[in-house]
């Protein structure tokens, strides 16, 4: 097993630094939270520490400490938002497993019975669905 080294310029190390823009629903000190360009389903929201990490794998646990009460929070503002049934949370760590941008970050999806989650690949949502999306959830915060 090799171990990998955290990527100082991937896309939500961008995100973080305001190269690229995003559709912010919650920060913090320690958190970011905005809307998945690429949703499985209405609300998918994506929620990183602004300290890097590769993964959960090479996080500090101080780090996780701080991350998993927003996940929770945004889970229950996410399910309020879009009236889910249930909100999928997922975490993935190395490419073996589906991670394709590696700074720890955890999927918060809203979900409703019986609809399919759409595949996380593919066409980017339409910003302005993006943005009415995260005042959405910005407003059962």
């Amino acid at each position: 097993m090799t171990s990998q080294t955290y990527d100082a310029n991937n896309i939500f190390a961008k995100i973080l630094k305001g190269e690229i823009p995003c559709h912010k629903v919650y920060e913090d000190n320690d958190t970011l939270a905005f809307m998945d360009v690429m949703p499985q389903a209405p609300g998918h929201l994506l929620v990183i520490p602004k300290v890097g990490s590769r993964n959960l794998l090479d996080a500090d646990p101080a780090v996780l400490a701080k991350l998993f009460p927003v996940v929770q929070k945004l889970a229950v503002a996410a399910r309020d938002a879009f009236e889910a049934d249930g909100v999928l949370i997922s975490q993935f760590n190395e490419a073996a497993v589906g991670q394709t941008v590696f700074h720890l970050h955890v999927h918060v999806v809203p979900r409703k019975e019986g609809e399919a989650l759409k595949p996380h690949s593919g066409k980017m949502e339409d910003h302005a669905v993006l943005a009415a999306h995260a005042e959405k959830v910005k407003a059962c915060l």
